[in-house]
């Protein structure tokens, strides 16, 4: 089953495999009384359907090679394949309780580490107690990221990858991000942040899968 989630400004994304996304697209453009034509841009695709509808998808692992510009009718074969070029992805997954970092081919994890942190809630405490408590916590939040920091730099700094794919707590990877050993490696990650679960090897292993999945961005008809 497809994962949909709703856009801000409207509209859905729905995440496709890559090896289901021509009939994705073959059956959005049955629905919506054909398509008239198609934007192929170096990091978008866009397809307009004959009742106004939009379905677009951000390139990721871009460029798309070129040729590049407007065409008429349904033309995504460009985009399926350079999506289903075997790449090799780094994967870093993390939230304030365990992180989980791999290597994955094909979909498939072929490296990987994960550990587990004890990060104490809040709690509702008072007076010096609350502060105490608050330290502590932060402390444990620092050595949590401090432990995936190493475990990233030590699994995928000396790689040869063709992409990093980021999933987990935002905030948890803006302060990875300020490791300045992996400055580099995380400015060239994918913008797509996976929305996952505590990472575990099972998460890794779902989030293998999707990072080769890209997402539709469908608008339907005024």
């Amino acid at each position: 089953m497809n994962r949909v989630r709703q856009l801000p400004g409207g509209g859905r994304a729905v995440e496709v495999e890559p090896e289901r996304l021509a009939g994705w697209f073959e059956r959005f453009a049955a629905g919506h009384g054909g398509v008239e034509s198609t934007s192929l841009g170096d990091r978008r695709v866009e397809v307009r359907a004959a009742d106004g509808a939009r379905a677009a998808v951000d390139v990721p692992f871009g460029p798309l090679p070129p040729p590049h510009g407007h065409r008429a009718g349904l033309v995504v074969e460009p985009l399926v394949a350079h999506l289903r070029v075997p790449r090799r992805i780094g994967i870093v997954l993390v939230r304030r309780g365990a992180h989980s970092v791999g290597i994955a081919l094909g979909g498939r994890v072929e490296r990987s580490t994960t550990d587990r942190h004890l990060v104490q809630g809040r709690t509702k405490a008072g007076g010096w107690s609350q502060q105490r408590f608050a330290r502590r916590r932060q402390d444990q939040g620092r050595r949590a990221v401090r432990s995936a920091a190493d475990d990233v730099a030590r699994l995928l700094l000396a790689e040869r990858l063709d992409g990093v794919v980021l999933g987990g707590d935002r905030r948890a990877l803006e302060e990875l991000r300020a490791d300045p050993r992996l400055t580099d490696l995380l400015a060239a990650a994918e913008p797509r942040v996976l929305d996952v679960p505590e990472p575990r090897r099972a998460v890794l292993d779902a989030a293998a899968r999707r990072a080769t999945c890209v997402e539709v961005e469908v608008c339907d008809p005024v």
